[in-house]
């Protein structure tokens, strides 16, 4: 008895959870995952495709597609945070974890977008908290060269070009 009311509860579970998430029955196909993550490049990098992940498509194909689809297409292309606060949580990231190579594309966004270069400034001291000064200096130091090329090509250059 206790088996087969354990199997309703459970059937009746499954059915509310689909009701409210018909998401979770459809999952979409990976060329429709990467198509919304090459999206998400095109709009944080003035409309161009981000050169860091052509290059990576090159060598290590199975990985560019994972990074566009998954990291981009499903997790970047959430609801709930809007782009400046994406941008903003992953300059903090990276450079936190010494990263600044990633730390300056994704400042580049940060930048697309709209973002003060002050504010990135202001996350980069934040840093120093958790992550210490020696990662801070190093991604000030990325930052700071960041600008530098921005300033040279007239602010227009997409995140994450190389020079």
């Amino acid at each position: 008895m206790y088996q087969n009311l354990r199997s309703h509860f459970a059937a009746a579970g499954t059915a509310a959870l689909l009701a409210v998430s018909p998401d979770v029955v459809f999952a979409q196909t990976v060329e429709e995952r990467r198509e919304r993550g090459a999206a998400v490049i095109l709009s944080l990098n003035n409309g161009t495709t981000q050169p860091n992940l052509e290059a990576m498509r090159q060598e290590f194909p199975f990985l560019a597609e994972a990074t566009e689809a998954y990291a981009l297409g499903d997790v970047w292309s959430r609801p709930g945070l809007d782009n400046r606060t994406r941008q903003l949580a992953a300059v903090a990231a990276f450079a936190a974890m010494g990263l600044t190579d990633l730390m300056k594309v994704h400042a580049g966004y940060a930048l697309n977008i709209g973002v003060p270069k002050e504010e990135l400034k202001e996350v980069i001291y934040m840093i120093t908290v958790p992550a210490g000064f020696p990662r801070a200096i190093a991604a000030s130091q990325a930052l700071s060269q960041l600008f530098a090329e921005r300033s040279e090509a007239g602010d227009n250059k997409p995140a994450g070009a190389r020079p």
